[in-house]
């Protein structure tokens, strides 16, 4: 049976510009980084220290050489705030792209893109 969900493997193109920007604008922690010296790094961040869940950003170039058949398109993540208005206010103010706040059935929402132009989502959760 599985129980919780551990991490969350992100392939990007560039490893340094994606971790510059989930810790210096989104805000996550730098979790571990490794490198097998021969170009396989393995970096983990997560919004907050200790949290259950984390995400590996991987180098999605080298992946695709390794495991070809792997699916390497950008999972659709949902995140959850409880001060939903300011994190946009800081988004908006460091420069990352977002998308307006709408109202959804289970609360308030909005997106935003990373350097890479993936889209993120976060909701409210009080």
């Amino acid at each position: 049976m599985i129980n919780k969900i551990g991490q969350i493997m992100l392939y990007v193109n560039n490893q340094d510009e994606a971790v510059k920007f989930w810790t210096e604008k989104v805000g996550f922690s730098l979790v571990s980084e490794e490198d097998n010296g021969q170009g396989f790094r393995w970096i983990e961040i997560s919004p907050t220290e200790g949290s259950e869940t984390s995400i590996v950003l991987h180098n999605k170039e080298l992946i695709a050489k390794m495991q070809p058949e792997l699916n390497l398109s950008t999972p659709s993540l949902m995140f959850y705030s409880e001060k939903l208005d300011k994190l946009y206010q800081d988004f908006s103010d460091k420069n990352i792209t977002v998308g307006e706040i709408v109202t959804m059935p289970g609360g308030r929402v909005f997106n935003f893109a990373d350097h890479e132009n993936n889209y993120f989502a976060v909701m409210e959760k009080i």
